[in-house]
């Protein structure tokens, strides 16, 4: 398991999604870390870390939040943290966070989920065709998960082909994307699916956080992530600083960069 460590003050642990990896949270990390330690896994299958076969690696959310605590334990991280989470960094980190409440300083909710699909809200056709054997084909075959995203999760700007280039660089093989497909074949939609107890169980104990200092940083342009999920956020952390970029798409740091980094910047490093 990869992971950036640069910095020095009180941590800063920044979670990733799928496609994406370390490198989304960059600019973020360059602006926080003269002051804070800023501490950014790459979920195994990701970015620079190994990228095992499902043989030999469950690819589960049980897995993940279990990768998560072996981090935290490895590097001895005793001083409450700021968590930041974007799409499944979010179901991630607040499973862990959930487990050890007295762990969290401050959150930073990026257009993610902890809690089930709303009921409002249909499952999108994209992800759902990504589960099918047509979908196995797209995205190992032909990285169109990841490559994909460089086009439709940015909706104020495109994004450079330098930046779209590194996105998806550790996804060169079949064997690289296994983890951008096992993800979003592990989404726990219904009891029985694996994950979805501890799903609700997150989402029943989100409450613990409802007056924990929280920015909510959200692109309204996220077909996934979309306003059916702020609603949500908004009923279980009603005191967020709530930030809403009408016009943003999913990869919400990269497409509103210059309003979000500073704010976000100065929310973690003041009070």
């Amino acid at each position: 398991m990869h992971y950036l460590d640069e910095g020095q003050g009180a941590p800063v642990l920044m979670l990733h999604g799928n496609p994406s990896w370390s490198f989304y949270y960059r600019r973020l990390v360059q602006a926080l870390s003269p002051s804070r330690r800023c501490i950014v896994p790459d979920h195994v299958g990701m970015g620079p870390s190994d990228k095992p076969d499902a043989a030999r690696y469950p690819y589960t959310l049980q897995a993940r939040v279990a990768d998560l605590q072996s981090l935290i334990e490895t590097l001895d991280l005793r001083e409450p943290l700021t968590l930041v989470v974007h799409d499944w960094g979010g179901m991630i980190g607040m499973a862990w966070a959930t487990q050890h409440p007295e762990r969290i300083a401050k959150l930073v909710i990026l257009n993610t989920a902890a809690f089930p699909l709303p009921a409002s809200k249909p499952f999108p056709w994209q992800l759902g065709l990504v589960r099918t054997p047509l979908g196995t084909l797209l995205v190992r075959g032909l990285n169109a998960f990841s490559a994909g995203a460089t086009r439709m999760a940015m909706t104020r700007t495109a994004m450079s082909n330098e930046v779209a280039a590194a996105y998806t660089a550790p996804y060169d093989s079949w064997a690289h994307r296994v983890a951008t497909l096992r993800f979003v074949q592990d989404i726990p939609l219904r009891a029985g699916d694996p994950g979805f107890e501890l799903v609700q169980a997150t989402a029943g104990k989100l409450g613990l956080f409802a007056h924990t200092p929280t920015f909510i940083g959200w692109g309204g342009k996220d077909f996934v992530f979309d306003d059916h999920f702020l609603a949500e956020w908004r009923v279980k952390l009603p005191h967020a600083h709530v930030v809403y970029l009408a016009d943003a798409g999913h990869y919400v740091l990269e497409d509103a960069a210059d309003e979000l980094i500073p704010q976000i910047t100065h929310f973690i490093t003041e009070g």
